[in-house]
């Protein structure tokens, strides 16, 4: 029997909000606001749900909207962000908790789950380990509950990225049966969170939608789809980033096009190839005799693929 494994072992590392940082990364994060708005307000439900019942007696107040406030906060603590490489997904999942910590007045706490959490394959191991990331998850949590029914002095949100290596579905055929008892662990320590009425929430980001356990997506209080940035945002990123260098809006304009759909690929830059592949790379052209230049700028970005799309099969 392994000995229980500490929280350093269990969570990559830990985050705590508010704090500038990721305030400063989720503000970076442009094209997104739809998810940002979602997420923000599942999140600050899901960990402190007084601040529904604070809404509800200010715009529908009586005992017409109870039934209706029950509804929203029975769903289970988990969201699901889902989509292509490179999308955003994981960078929203680790500083959305700023946003929430704000709106709601909290500190909230943010355990990024180490992949190692899936263990070597001894039997029992991957259940034990998933089982004590969900006890230390509860354990700060029940510390954070509020008295009866007021608010919560605290929160911690549990992130699960590459989610589809973790909880993958049982009913694939080859599945080895101690990779079925960790999913039937982690759904355990869903169910432990909702049962308990904690401030706690779950967020599980994955390329592969159709991979996960079909009980955990039920348990989905939503599914978040993110994509690769249209012309639109493109522009954005590319606009705010290389204007204040010089470059018009033709440049720009052909910086668009060229990172768009080209070459026989049917899909364009993602987010995380514009900002981490081909600003550095314009940058560092330049750098460290000459101006950067915007024609050499576009070549730059003719000559460079975009991230394979991952391919995800049929949900």
């Amino acid at each position: 029997m392994m000995n229980k494994p500490t929280i350093d072992e269990l969570f990559e590392r830990r985050i705590t909000y508010p704090d500038f940082e990721p305030q400063e990364r989720l503000a970076k994060l442009v094209g997104l606001d739809d998810q940002k708005a979602r997420l923000g307000k599942i999140l600050g439900l899901l960990v402190n749900p007084v601040a529904l019942d604070t809404w509800a007696k200010e715009h529908h107040p009586g005992q017409a909207a109870k039934a209706l406030l029950d509804t929203v906060l029975r769903r289970p603590p988990l969201v699901v962000l889902a989509g292509d490489v490179g999308s955003g997904k994981t960078e929203l999942a680790e500083t959305i908790g700023d946003a929430v910590a704000r709106a709601q007045r909290i500190n909230i706490t943010l355990f990024p789950l180490s992949l190692a959490t899936r263990g070597q394959g001894r039997v029992g191991e991957m259940t034990q380990l998933v089982s004590a990331a969900f006890d230390h998850t509860v354990d700060e949590a029940k510390k954070l509950k509020g008295a009866g029914s007021g608010p919560s002095r605290g929160a911690v949100i549990l992130l699960v990225d590459e989610a589809d290596a973790l909880a993958q579905s049982r009913e694939n055929a080859q599945m080895h049966h101690e990779d079925r008892a960790g999913v039937n662990a982690f759904i355990r320590g869903i169910d432990r969170i909702a049962n308990a009425h904690l401030p706690a929430a779950v967020i599980m980001c994955t390329n592969r939608l159709s991979a996960l356990d079909p009980a955990v997506r039920r348990r989905a209080a939503e599914v978040l789809s993110f994509s690769r940035p249209n012309e639109e945002q493109r522009r954005h990123v590319l606009h705010h980033r290389l204007a204040p260098l010089g470059l018009g809006t033709q440049h720009i304009d052909a910086l668009v096009r060229a990172t768009g759909a080209k070459n026989g690929h049917d899909t364009g830059f993602t987010f995380s190839d514009l900002t981490q592949r081909l600003i550095p790379t314009i940058v560092l052209d330049a750098y460290p005799s000459n101006p950067v230049d915007g024609t050499r700028a576009i070549a730059i970005a003719h000559d460079m693929q975009p991230t394979p799309p991952f391919r995800d099969g049929v949900n």
